[in-house]
């Protein structure tokens, strides 16, 4: 995060994406603006309120004419001034346009804006609570509609109202604790008297719904890492090209069409699927390319969430095919999710075999691979109040429960260790506090904010 002096001074940036455009933004942020406002629009501007006008140069003539905006603090988005240029949106233009901002803003220390600088002010000026600021760059982000939905929940504050709730829970139950610390007279019988155990319950009850639901968030943001693994000529590039709905990889019947890891992100009931179709495993590569095609592969397997492990039925009982496929099991690294798929189900017949079998070129079996996908994936549709959510909050809930869970245990004993007690509902309300970032040290908040776009 920066520091206390660097975020006094006001910043300035472009807010609107690289390349030509119709229309693009400047956008300033900071105190002591109205010399500056001067300087580039020429007169005053009313608050909140659109201002067609000419951008003055330093010499007076017109950079462009544009709307002006002023928001005065601390009704901006950041909870400082706000201005913003909204400018015709060629490059160019807006370059000048922050050229000129800086010259006229010199004089009060205007400086370029870091990523996610905007964001991290409204965080600092209690605009946004963490949660919500990280929300914004998912939402920028998403990659499907309902990704983009859920992060529009989490912004609107949906995740941070039940991540308080629960925080809330968590204090009255301290409190009861710690009154029972401060007067021990009032002994364990106190907290029994209150259901602090059935509090505890209950608590724990809720924590697991939202921790349910955060992971399917988490599953909308993140995606789901597939692979495409197999021997040469099993139909990796053809399921890629079935599941994408296009020609993204070259087919043909020449082992070794595949040189390296070809990606491509699909959509399954909202959910992103990350597919990498990878080079055919085997032994004895041809040439030094497919040789290191095979090398990602492996790093891609290694690295996956699912990996599909695919069979050509036609090849089945071939002694040096079978051979090969149990080489790749061999090798497979320890703990990967496999799949097994059974592919060219159109030209084997009526041949049985155990786990899923599909056709890539007529479509059969590809709706049951979709579903178990995000079966295993943990995926359960029709979540239309999910909110998006990220690792860190996932880690922090986990915390929560783990620290809760302690404390259920301690209060369940007979003679419960009252101190111990109240460690882990501190715990857990630091755990909680953390997400909304009640609680966050400095250094996490400047990994979130440097992920950002500037101008955000």
């Amino acid at each position: 995060m920066a520091g206390a002096t660097v975020l006094s001074t006001p910043i300035v940036a472009v807010a609107t994406a690289p390349g030509r455009a119709a229309v693009g933004i400047v956008r300033v942020s900071g105190f002591g603006l109205q010399a500056l406002i001067d300087a580039v629009c020429g007169r005053a501007l009313p608050p909140r309120q659109a201002t067609y006008l000419p951008f003055c140069a330093a010499d007076g003539s017109a950079i462009d004419r544009g709307l002006a905006l002023h928001f005065p603090a601390p009704h901006s988005y950041t909870g400082e001034e706000v201005l913003e240029l909204q400018a015709h949106g060629g490059p160019v233009v807006l370059q000048m346009l922050l050229a000129r901002c800086l010259d006229a803003g010199h004089g009060i220390g205007l400086r370029l804006a870091q990523p996610g600088e905007f964001t991290e002010r409204a965080f600092l000026n209690d605009k946004l609570d963490l949660a919500q600021a990280e929300a914004v760059a998912d939402l920028i982000d998403a990659s499907t509609e309902a990704a983009a939905r859920s992060a529009s929940r989490s912004l609107s504050g949906e995740f941070s109202q039940q991540v308080n709730a629960l925080r809330d829970r968590v204090v009255t139950l301290r409190m009861q604790v710690e009154a029972t610390l401060d007067f021990p007279e009032e002994d364990i019988d106190f907290l029994r008297q209150a259901g602090a155990q059935a509090q505890l319950h209950d608590l724990l009850g809720a924590l697991a719904r939202l921790l349910t639901n955060a992971r399917q968030g988490a599953l909308l943001r993140e995606g789901l890492r597939v692979v495409l693994a197999g021997q040469p000529n099993v139909g990796k590039s053809s399921l890629l090209n079935a599941l994408a709905g296009a020609e993204l990889a070259i087919v043909t019947p020449l082992p070794g069409t595949t040189r390296d890891r070809i990606r491509e992100t699909i959509e399954i009931d909202g959910v992103p699927l990350h597919i990498v179709d990878t080079a055919g495993l085997r032994t004895e590569a041809a040439d030094e390319v497919e040789r290191i095609g095979i090398a990602h592969s492996w790093q891609s397997i290694a690295d996956a969430d699912s990996v599909l492990f695919l069979h050509d039925l036609t090849r089945r009982g071939q002694a040096d095919y079978e051979a090969g496929e149990q080489r790749i099991l061999d090798q497979l690294p320890h703990g990967a999710k496999v799949l097994h798929v059974h592919t060219k189900r159109d030209l084997a017949g009526a041949l049985l075999v155990d786990g899923l079998s599909l056709s890539a070129l007529t479509g059969e079996g590809l709706p049951e691979l979709r579903a178990e996908l995000l079966r295993r994936a943990g995926w359960q549709p029709g979540g239309e109040c999910l909110f998006i959510a990220r690792s860190r909050h996932l880690h922090a809930l986990a915390r929560t429960q783990d620290h809760l869970c302690l404390a259920l245990e301690q209060l369940a004993q007979e003679h419960p260790a009252l101190e111990l007690l109240a460690e882990e509902l501190r715990l857990s309300h630091d755990a909680l506090a953390e997400i909304t970032g009640l609680f966050t040290a400095d250094d996490l908040l400047g990994e979130i904010f440097s992920r950002f776009c500037i101008g955000k």
